[in-house]
């Protein structure tokens, strides 16, 4: 029986407020309106920034929310004027939309659009509403995706449909993290073959840059950070030397100096992957004098600001950011899904655990134990 128009009665994660854990609760999840498409999430990623927002530290957090940004489904129903997806597909959703309408998106100089980001950064749809409510009363919407809700309503400009034959499982990966990093080591950076790499932080974003710059041939890839464990995952991901600050270095040396040793100078490229300030400032001063560039990726707690001295900029580093690697998600997406088909991209090695709907807070706690790259949950009972 066809539920297109009503109301749908699912289970979601719901986050009640700012360091709660996660509860599962029944919530209602009204129809789409105009412009926008009701997903049923097959599959979500749990990712940092789900868990970064969870704790306080993001200043647009706002509660109670549906959390998750990671999410691969099948479009259950659309709203008036959809015409870029319809019932049946298998879709990604997206937390950086693509309008091509908007000034960021007509520009052709970023990913970025302005189109809904007022209301998405205030956890509602474009008309100021949520579809999402429990026992009456609404739920926010969480970076346009909401995707730890077995049904979301997403904007027509949020969602792009690919490849069937791709699995949702692994598809939905590709909604934030390991896209981010790829993106960032091959969209943003203009590696050269040898160029020397450097990539602070292995967790998923870390390893996809990894990945990008093996793509692109470069030479030295050095990984930086203080879990042991990364080590391997590195190596498997084609890093070429891992760096652990806390044990690694000579009495007296720091991180810069050392990095700039093994480089004979500093790095052509190097990418910040983990949001702490400081290791941001590492990452712009471990570049090579004169052309050196420092990507930063990992997004810092509200309030953080990063510092250096002018005459690391002036004597030509240059320090800059990225979101979701630079990738228009709509134009883009399908093709890095047929990558994916291709053997071109690895995603089935981020999985390190899958669990359902119910046990998602072991996710966070993996995340926490520095034992998780990505984990999956099944959102289908």
């Amino acid at each position: 029986m066809s539920t297109a128009g009503k109301t749908i009665t699912c289970k979601a994660a719901v986050c009640w407020g700012a360091g709660q854990d996660l509860k599962i609760e029944t919530i209602q999840v009204a129809p789409p309106k105009s412009h926008e498409v009701r997903v049923k999430v097959a599959y979500t990623g749990v990712c940092h920034t789900d868990d970064y927002t969870r704790s306080g530290q993001d200043a647009e957090g706002a509660f109670p929310v549906i959390f998750g940004h990671e999410g691969a489904g099948i479009v259950e129903s659309v709203g008036d004027d959809v015409t870029n997806v319809k019932v049946g597909d298998h879709v990604i959703l997206l937390y950086t939309p693509e309008c091509g309408e908007c000034d960021f998106c007509k520009s052709g100089k970023t990913n970025l659009c302005g189109k809904i980001r007022e209301t998405q950064g205030k956890g509602v749809m474009p008309d100021g509403t949520s579809r999402f409510s429990f026992e009456g009363k609404p739920l926010l919407h969480y970076m346009g995706c909401s995707s730890f809700s077995q049904y979301t309503v997403v904007t027509d400009i949020s969602v792009v449909a690919v490849d069937p034959k791709a699995p949702m499982d692994k598809t939905c990966l590709l909604g934030c993290g390991i896209t981010t990093g790829v993106g960032a080591a091959t969209n943003i950076a203009k590696i050269e073959p040898g160029d020397n790499v450097g990539v602070f932080g292995a967790g998923c974003i870390g390893l996809a840059v990894i990945q990008g710059a093996v793509q692109k041939k470069a030479g030295k890839i050095i990984v930086i950070d203080i879990n042991d464990s990364k080590k391997e995952w590195a190596e498997k991901f084609g890093a070429t030397d891992f760096v652990n600050p806390i044990k690694d270095l000579k009495p007296g040396e720091t991180i810069v100096q050392k990095l700039t040793e093994m480089t004979n100078g500093g790095f052509d490229w190097d990418f910040d992957c983990t949001g702490n300030v400081q290791v941001m400032r590492n990452a712009l001063e471990a570049c090579h004098k004169g052309w050196g560039q420092s990507i930063v990726i990992g997004v810092a707690a509200a309030g953080k600001e990063i510092a250096t001295r002018p005459f690391q900029l002036v004597t030509g580093r240059v320090w800059r950011g990225c979101a979701f690697g630079g990738v228009k998600g709509r134009t883009q997406m399908p093709g890095i899904v047929q990558d994916y088909l291709d053997g071109k991209i690895k995603v089935d090695e981020f999985i390190t655990q899958r669990y359902p709907l119910e046990k998602i807070n072991q996710s966070f706690q993996d995340m926490h134990s520095g034992n998780s790259i990505r984990a999956v949950i099944t959102m289908t009972d």
